[in-house]
């Protein structure tokens, strides 16, 4: 059943269980008709819609719409009936009048405060900024109206938008779309640990095993050099041919860890065993303002943050965290000459993904702050990496939305678990393992 027909049953059902109680009490009618009235009510607000086969999350964001949608549907419906009835029977101020005036007051309330948190509580695609627009236009006449319909619609988006990716997995759930010939590896990028709870690529590695991709990790520390960092990705890629006996792996790797990727196809002796590189969003050709920071802030900053990072790191795992000299191998000069030291290997297929950020006002911190900058140096940029900088091998993608926010760094790896309307980044991840199947990788 289409969501726009789930809204109207329930919000039918809604006001015919507040008429009849209002009927009841004005008429005088039995009793059972109230608890009637209540039970229904009651089950409504616990159960919107007890049909729903979605997962349990969006189940409850979608009885967060239809809540909110019967809520205004009765704000105006309750009022009109209780001015023609109640007003006109027994007049104003009467006391059938308060107790109506009441339970209708009563009844918004319950509708607005339980639909409104389950969609707080749920959504992803609405977003901090629109949390707190709602917060504080709440008490403020009409625009408290507008700014409610604007979260049903992205809530309702969003039901809408994954109730079709439930449906496509499943209808393609035979197809193995993702079971690549060889596994695939994924290798994070700076100042990151591959940790158990919490992914550093979001929700995306759930939705390739839905799809038939067999994953690894890179699990190479947060913070060292490119050419130590390489090495451990050497070792983790011998690990996996040991264990699973597959010949090579598909990497597909964000930020520094394309470069660390690089160095071990290329320097390592790992070319061999590698089908593929993507590489998301790397550095391919430096930052030029990660250089011009190094060298123009002072000393003793560098150094505290440095020493602040390497001490937090070190209790996560880490045996040898090097903050300074992991951002120094992603300047523009040390990139340049690791270009001319790490040649492509003719026998891997590299490709790479761009994105940019559009507006600096609703991303978050501190990529909305380095995004000023990086753009001042370098050009259009995903809030740390340039598109110029991200180009490299035989396909490049310019991963593109026309939200306010645009795409950024770590959007393109599902870090803040948030959606956007027009850019899946799930679904761009099934596409772009199903197309390593269909290369034959």
């Amino acid at each position: 059943m289409r969501l726009r027909t789930k809204i109207i049953i329930h919000s039918i059902v809604l006001f015919a269980a507040t008429m009849l109680s209002g009927i009841t009490a004005a008429f005088h009618l039995p009793a059972w008709l109230h608890i009637a009235a209540a039970a229904v009510f009651l089950f409504a607000n616990i159960l919107p819609d007890p049909l729903c086969r979605l997962p349990a999350r969006l189940k409850v964001e979608q009885g967060g719409i239809l809540l909110l949608c019967a809520f205004l549907f009765l704000l105006f419906a309750d009022i009109a009936a209780f001015i023609a009835g109640i007003v006109w029977v027994y007049g104003w101020f009467s006391p059938v009048f308060w107790i109506e005036a009441v339970l209708i007051f009563g009844t918004e309330l319950v509708l607005f405060w339980n639909g409104i948190t389950r969609i707080y509580l749920t959504s992803s695609m609405l977003g901090t900024n629109w949390r707190i627009i709602g917060i504080l236009c709440g008490m403020i006449p009409i625009a408290n109206i507008i700014v409610l319909l604007h979260i049903i619609r992205i809530a309702a988006a969003e039901v809408q938008r994954e109730d079709a990716r439930i449906q496509a997995n499943e209808s393609r759930k035979n197809l193995a779309v993702c079971r690549t010939r060889y596994p695939i590896l994924l290798v994070h990028g700076i100042f990151f640990r591959d940790m158990d709870r919490f992914n550093y690529w979001g929700r995306i590695p759930e939705e390739l095993e839905k799809n038939g991709a067999v994953l690894f990790y890179g699990n190479q520390q947060s913070s060292i050099n490119v050419r130590d960092s390489g090495k451990e990705i050497a070792d983790r890629i011998m690990e996996i041919l040991a264990e699973t006996g597959c010949e090579k792996v598909n990497i597909i790797a964000h930020s520094k860890g394309g470069l660390d990727s690089r160095y071990a196809i290329s320097c390592l002796g790992m070319a061999p065993y590698v089908a593929s590189l993507t590489t998301i969003n790397t550095p391919h050709r430096g930052c030029i303002y990660a250089e011009w920071l190094l060298h123009h802030t002072p000393g003793s900053v560098t150094g505290g943050i440095a020493n602040q990072y390497n001490r937090t790191f070190l209790k996560l795992g880490d045996t040898a965290p090097d903050f300074l000299g992991s951002v120094a191998d992603l300047t523009a000069e040390k990139c340049r000459s690791f270009n001319e030291e790490v040649p492509d290997m003719p026998s891997v297929y590299y490709q790479s993904t761009g994105s940019k950020i559009n507006t600096v006002m609703t991303n978050i911190f501190p990529l909305n702050f380095s995004n000023v900058i990086a753009k001042y140096f370098d050009g259009p940029n995903d809030g740390l990496v340039s598109l110029e900088s991200a180009k490299w091998g035989e396909r490049f993608m310019v991963l593109q939305s026309d939200c306010p926010d645009g795409i950024s760094h770590g959007d393109v790896i599902d870090l803040m678990r948030h959606d956007k309307p027009d850019f899946d980044v799930r679904e761009f991840y099934v596409q772009l393992v199903s197309d390593l199947k269909k290369r034959n990788f």
